[in-house]
């Protein structure tokens, strides 16, 4: 139990997961920067931002709506992302004790943290967080269906193994899945769903800042949303490294092995940074079009093909 308890919130999940997100965030600012042309904020800016927002801001709870409800989502969040952070980190790092990974269990608690900023903008009472919730329910009725269908390739080319430690021992044995065209496919189409999961552009009109003002955390402020930011913190962090775990077959944390676990997960986030850099941000009816057609189709062919063993 005290193990479980320390993976949980020291390593590798809240304490562990925070830390790096928060510095791929920084990461990902730096570069958008440069794209634009400037200098950037400083290494420790997303730490910053926390603790001035956790420390300093004043909490103010709006008057209507559901005060209980408005407070408890962002713990919500908090909760989904950490445990799947445990759960997808343990074996990747290859930690064979505590909680195992599976991928159905997974594939729900990433799904926790956007339900509960639903949950959280439709009880704040404000109509631009209603706007925003509304269209952050569409984009997850889209993209979750496409990315059940990325986990259920991935099953199927790990002859239907859901433990993650055994995909991650399959493709040591064998070969990354990404190096067949199965994987190519699945790969394109699971940065696509880790950039809505995310709220990235071009799928970011749940928040709009330029049309709803931040839409489903317009209501939040200091502490509470300096858990939605930390949050964003470990999200950032643990997607990539699940694709990294999925595709990439995981990381070994010993001698040059630890740089190019970096170098994945750096790749990955590079990949995301430069897609929200080079598109617009789509109407919700384009984004659910986008994941419901579009990307279902790449993810059915690509399923085809992995039965066939391509």
């Amino acid at each position: 139990m005290a193990v479980d308890l320390l993976y949980f919130f020291v390593f590798p999940g809240l304490l562990f997961s925070a830390v790096t997100g928060a510095f791929l965030s920084w990461f990902d600012r730096k570069i958008t920067a440069r794209v634009q042309f400037r200098k950037g904020p400083p290494l420790f800016q997303p730490f910053y931002d926390f603790f001035k927002l956790l420390l300093v801001k004043e909490t103010i709870i709006p008057r209507q709506g559901s005060p209980v409800v408005f407070l408890l989502a962002p713990v919500f969040a908090l909760f989904g992302a950490t445990t799947a952070a445990t759960l997808i980190l343990l074996p990747l790092f290859n930690i064979t004790s505590g909680l195992r990974g599976d991928l159905i269990v997974i594939f729900y608690l990433l799904a926790i943290p956007s339900f509960s900023y639903v949950l959280g903008s439709l009880a704040s009472g404000n109509p631009l967080a209603a706007v925003g919730g509304s269209r952050e329910m569409k984009l997850i009725l889209s993209y979750e269906s496409t990315f059940l269908l990325v986990i259920a390739g991935i099953i199927l080319k790990a002859s239907q193994n859901f433990d993650l430690n055994s995909i991650i021992t399959i493709q040591h044995n064998s070969s990354p899945f990404i190096s067949s065209i199965s994987g190519i496919i699945l790969f394109v189409v699971a940065i696509f769903c880790i950039q809505a999961k995310l709220g990235l552009v071009p799928f970011d009109m749940a928040e709009a800042e330029t049309e709803l003002d931040e839409g489903a955390f317009i209501e939040y402020s200091g502490a509470p949303y300096a858990l939605i930011k930390l949050t964003k913190y470990i999200m950032f962090f643990i997607l990539p490294a699940f694709l990294v775990a999925l595709f990439l077959n995981g990381v070994t944390l010993k001698g040059v092995g630890i740089l190019w676990a970096v170098l994945k997960i750096a790749g990955i986030v590079l990949l995301i940074t430069l897609i929200r850099n080079t598109n617009p941000r789509l109407k919700i009816k384009q984004a659910a079009s986008f994941f419901l057609v579009w990307m279902n189709l790449l993810a059915v062919i690509a399923i085809v093909l992995a039965y066939f063993g391509y």
